[in-house]
């Protein structure tokens, strides 16, 4: 038996980032939102950290949202697969104690 496969990679039209939900539109007009408790590093963002994006091209020329100042990478098929993130506890508080040190004590 064969199976079918369709090669459309979906692409990011715009992302919205609430204090709950990580929402991200689609150019095919699917929506897809997951809880912000999945991506910590957004969960701890500012606003203006939050709306900080950009999309870009991974080397299977899949979408992946990247916010820099976060160091957070989010690739579009996680979302679509509801896979969150898999940041260990441990590096997570090593970036929020960096993050402290930088921003100096939030």
């Amino acid at each position: 038996m064969s199976i079918a496969t369709i090669d459309i990679q979906p692409r990011v039209r715009t992302v919205s980032v609430t204090d709950d939900l990580l929402t991200v539109y689609m150019e095919d007009q699917r929506v897809v939102s997951v809880p912000l408790s999945w991506y910590p590093r957004l969960a701890y963002a500012t606003s203006d950290e939050k709306n900080d994006w950009r999309v870009f091209e991974d080397s299977d020329g899949r979408d992946v949202i990247f916010w820099e100042r976060l160091d957070e990478l989010i690739p579009v098929v996680a979302l679509l697969t509801g896979v969150p993130s898999r940041e260990s506890k441990r590096s997570l508080e090593r970036w929020l104690a960096n993050r402290e040190s930088r921003l100096g004590g939030m």
